[in-house]
C-alpha cells in the first residue's frame, strides 16, 4: 500500500471565532477555521489535528461493516424480538454482492435473508430497517397491509425508506419494487 498523498489545506482566520475550532472537506481541499488570535505553532498543531480527524471521519465512513453472516443473524434475531415479537426466525442472513436492484431478498420457503453488500457502508438504523423488511416476509410473504403492519413496528422505518429512497436517486439508481405481490415461497424483496 503506497504513502498517501496530503490533501490540500485552506485555513480560514475569523476575528469574531474566538475559541473554536473545526474543518470540513470541500472538493479536494480541506478547510480549518480558526480563531485569528492563534499563533503560528497553535495554528498548525490545530490544522494537523483536524486534518488528521476529517481523514479519519471518511475513512469510517468508507469502510464497509465488518459484520459475517453470524453477526447478521444475531442482530436479525434481536430485531425480531424486539420488533416482530419473536415470530420471525430465519435459517440464514448473509451478505451477497449480486443484488443491484434490491436492498435484500427473503425466501420464506427456506427461511433465508440475504442482504445487498451496498448496506454495509450504510447506517446502522437503515441496515436495521432492511433486515426488519426481509424478516416481515417469513410472517406475510406479500407486500400487503399486514405486511406493512409488521415493518410499521420498527420506529425508524419510514426515515429508513425515504434515505433508500434518496440514495437511489442520487445514484440514479431504479427503486426496488416495494409494492408488488409474490406468490408465497418466492423470493421476496
Amino acid at each position: 500500500m503506497g504513502a498517501r498523498s496530503k490533501p490540500r489545506v485552506e485555513v480560514r482566520r475569523s476575528g469574531r471565532r474566538r475559541r473554536t475550532v473545526s474543518a470540513y472537506r470541500d472538493g479536494a481541499k480541506i478547510v480549518v477555521l480558526v480563531p485569528d488570535n492563534l499563533t503560528g505553532e497553535e495554528e498548525r498543531a490545530w490544522v494537523t489535528k483536524m486534518v488528521a480527524r476529517v481523514e479519519r471521519k471518511e475513512l469510517r465512513a468508507a469502510a464497509p461493516r465488518r459484520w459475517d453472516d453470524a453477526d447478521l443473524m444475531t442482530r436479525a434475531r434481536r430485531l425480531s424480538d424486539d420488533y416482530l415479537g419473536g415470530l420471525a426466525v430465519p435459517e440464514s442472513v448473509r451478505w451477497v454482492g449480486n443484488q443491484r436492484a434490491r436492498w435484500g431478498s427473503c425466501t420464506p420457503r427456506d427461511r433465508s435473508i440475504r442482504l445487498s453488500e451496498r448496506l454495509q457502508r450504510m447506517p446502522e438504523w437503515v441496515l436495521d430497517y432492511v433486515i426488519v423488511h426481509e424478516l416481515a416476509h417469513l410472517i406475510e410473504p406479500q407486500h400487503d397491509e399486514k405486511f406493512w403492519g409488521w415493518v410499521a413496528h420498527y420506529p425508524a422505518a419510514e426515515k429508513a425508506k425515504g434515505y433508500l429512497a434518496g440514495w437511489s436517486d442520487a445514484a440514479r439508481m431504479p427503486r426496488p419494487p416495494s409494492e408488488e405481490v409474490y406468490p408465497a415461497g418466492d423470493a421476496v424483496d
